[in-house]
């Protein structure tokens, strides 16, 4: 079975530590954190997980964004994007840039996981 590694991005540390504990709790392993865009394309290039969960509203540089870069570092890259709004135009601008799925805040553990079990199993 493939190691399931996950990186978090979200500019509010209590929303990745919620969404760590829902992941680990569930046999996932969280190997990298990032607080905002630009470190998370960093990070995915350092670390190459096998997910990468995206927050859409952050400093620096928004999800969108960090998801178009992370694509263009790896074409093959499985991204989840999530955000409290849940703005129709969003979800649609973030499967645009490659993402797989969408979570909107606040986390509902079963969602995550469905959206999570969806991308890499």
């Amino acid at each position: 079975m493939a190691d399931k590694t996950i990186l978090l991005v979200d500019d509010a540390a209590f929303m990745r530590m919620m969404l760590k504990d829902i992941l680990t709790k569930n046999g996932y392993n969280v190997i990298g954190e990032a607080e905002n865009g630009v470190k998370a394309i960093e990070k995915f290039k350092e670390l190459k997980p096998m997910l990468c969960i995206l927050d859409i509203t952050m400093p620096e540089m928004d999800g969108i964004a960090a998801a178009k870069g992370i694509k263009a570092a790896d074409p093959g890259a499985l991204i989840v994007m999530c955000s409290a709004m849940g703005q129709q135009a969003m979800v649609i601008e973030s499967i645009q840039a490659g993402a797989r799925d969408f979570i909107v805040k606040p986390f509902q553990p079963d969602r995550v996981l469905e959206a999570v079990k969806k991308v890499i199993g």
